[in-house]
């Protein structure tokens, strides 16, 4: 957050009318002291018996603006400067009105001419910093800061800004150093220590940077932004309930779309899902176009099966940049027009376990008469390719000339997927490489043949927001290690694979992960395989697109796409769901996991 500096102390004029200056005198006192009606009454009085007097002009936009009314503050400043141009103290403060308005490029011609006028003007500086900063300018930014704190090393705001600059361009230990010469001038600096957990946030130390947020509420209990960043922090950290208060507390203070969508995703991920969905509806009220709240207000209906006005939600979930960054240029986004005789390009969006499930669509898109050809992450090729009804796929940037483009999950809004009955379910339409698959068989050819085969795994990515609970400690399926009829195979990869170390012999009898260098690998390791028993990963939406059973251990707070209460799915027919009753407790899954193993339930 940037910080503009206030603006310029009011200051005294000479003036050839004794009553004219006892009455800006007496203007000045009062707006110092923070009486901005009994300041307003004698600025207005003295403009009354002398409208041209510049003082009061100046001074009286500066209110006007303490006040909001940028539009009058802008006026009555400019009409300071037609009667006296060299003013630095008014341009500067009239530049800050202009950037209030939204009139960047006047606010810096503005700091321009103040700086013409006192090179020297820190304050000027700093504001011509923020505007430069906000049109995306961050090195003539922090440019700007540093003269700013070269004419007044004790200018607070200009030290802030100057360590925003830093972080946005990734220079967090820089940063840090500016926010701690901010807490050496002023230790109760809210903003300062606010900064410093953002800083703290963005290398990591989550420690800190909660001790950070924590500390400028304590200055501050009503900093909305302080509450948003804290909540948003431990609610990563899973800490649901933590985060539902601060977003409670913030959507009391300023009740804006951005905050009502957090405490909605606060309730949803603690399985509240009758409450969270009012708070979507006020901030779509407040701002109809607002992405966030139709994805989050998308996955909502979708769990609950709604897909009619799912699709019609989710087709809405765009963000400008995250639309613009897969959008084809100069070719039209498919919303459901005839295909057949047409070249269509489906891009891949989200995860790996997105693309999993959302590739079945290709095949349909090819049944309607479309030439298809996929544009996906690099680590899905070639296993893409093999897909029925799919001409080409490629990674990277579109090459080719394309009748219509569309978003791989999209699909469905576009087809009036209106109802689970209506997933195209059919599985396998993923295939592994025979050759592969073949390898891999000879390689497991010594087990004993009397035993299952089960592939294992136990944890997702850590960046995945939900992570703390979709994954779990291998630890805790120690209980599945003495079923005996069972041969384990580790399809873990990732950090949780340091787990096996620790874990009972049974878990690490069959360990090939350090082989398995991509999705093929997988994909022919899993074909070999009798089950797949994992938490919600890509892995197991490859196994279900591969026509592979997979045991989905889920948390209570599940994704949208395992819907409420079901314990099969409609999209993987092999598929079968184990749901945790309390949110954080396995126990109970892992105790039905192995009474269904134990049963021959394969």
């Amino acid at each position: 957050m940037e910080h503009r500096s206030q603006p310029d102390r009011v200051r005294t004029e000479p003036s050839h009318a004794a009553y004219l200056a006892s009455l800006i005198d007496a203007a000045l006192e009062a707006h110092q002291a923070g009486r901005l009606d009994a300041a307003e009454s004698l600025y207005r009085e003295t403009l009354v018996l002398d409208p041209a007097h510049t003082g009061a002009l100046h001074y009286f936009g500066v209110l006007q603006f303490q006040r909001g009314d940028h539009d009058t503050a802008a006026s009555l400043m400019s009409r300071a400067l037609k009667l006296d141009r060299h003013d630095a103290a008014c341009w500067s403060n009239r530049g800050l009105v202009a950037a209030a308005l939204g009139h960047l490029d006047e606010a810096m011609i503005c700091y321009d001419q103040a700086l013409q006028l006192q090179p020297d003007f820190a304050d000027a500086h700093n504001n011509f910093g923020v505007a430069l900063q906000a049109q995306g300018d961050l090195s003539e930014a922090i440019e700007q800061y540093r003269l700013a704190l070269a004419s007044n090393p004790m200018l607070l705001d200009a030290r802030l800004n100057l360590g925003t600059a830093l972080s946005k361009l990734g220079h967090f230990d820089d940063a840090l150093a500016c926010y701690r010469e901010a807490l050496s001038l002023d230790p109760t600096s809210a903003e300062a220590h606010f900064n410093v957990g953002n800083a703290h946030k963005a290398r990591g130390d989550h420690g800190a940077a909660i001790a950070s947020f924590e500390r400028a509420l304590s200055l501050r209990a009503n900093y909305t932004e302080a509450h948003i960043n804290l909540g948003s922090l431990i609610g990563k950290l899973g800490d649901y309930a933590g985060a539902e208060a601060h977003y409670r507390r913030a959507v009391a203070l300023k009740p804006n779309p951005t905050h009502l969508v957090c405490l909605g995703g606060s309730l949803g991920a603690q399985g509240r899902l009758d409450e969270e969905e009012g708070f979507y509806r006020q901030a779509l009220a407040l701002d109809p176009h607002y992405a966030d709240a139709h994805q989050n207000l998308a996955w909502l209906l979708l769990k609950r099966g709604d897909y009619r006005q799912g699709w019609a939600e989710f087709a809405l979930r765009w963000r400008k940049s995250d639309y613009d960054a897969i959008a084809v240029p100069g070719v039209a986004e498919w919303r459901g027009e005839s295909l057949e005789g047409r070249r269509l390009l489906l891009v891949g969006e989200q995860g790996f376990g997105d693309h999993f499930q959302f590739l079945r669509f290709a095949g349909v898109l090819a049944q309607r008469g479309a030439t298809v050809e996929l544009c996906v992450r690099e680590p899905l090729l070639p296993l893409v390719e093999r897909i029925a009804g799919v001409h080409r796929a490629f990674s990277g940037k579109p090459d080719g000339q394309y009748d219509f483009w569309v978003p791989m999950m999209s699909v469905p809004s576009c087809i009036g997927l209106d109802r689970l009955a209506d997933i195209p379910a059919e599985v396998p339409y993923l295939f592994a490489d025979k050759t592969k698959i073949k390898a891999w068989r000879k390689r497991l050819g010594a087990t004993d043949k009397s035993k299952r085969k089960v592939g294992l795994v136990w944890a997702g990515s850590p960046g995945f927001g939900n992570d703390r609970y979709r994954s779990m400690q291998l630890a805790e399926l120690d209980a599945l290690s003495d079923i005996e009829d069972i041969a384990w195979y580790a399809l873990q990869k990732g950090p949780a694979h340091a787990q096996l170390a620790e874990a009972p012999p049974a878990f690490r009898a069959h360990d090939f992960t350090a082989e398995l260098n991509s999705f093929e690998d997988t994909a022919a390791l899993i074909m070999n395989l009798d089950l797949v028993i994992a938490v919600d990963t890509g892995v197991a939406h490859l196994a279900g697109a591969l026509g592979k059973p997979v045991w989905l251990m889920l948390p209570a707070n599940s994704d949208w796409r395992w819907l409420e209460a079901r314990s099969d799915s409609p999209w993987y027919p092999g598929m079968r769901l184990f749901r945790q009753p309390m949110l954080g407790d396995w126990a109970p899954v892992v105790e039905d996991v192995t009474g269904a193993l134990r049963e021959g339930g394969i």
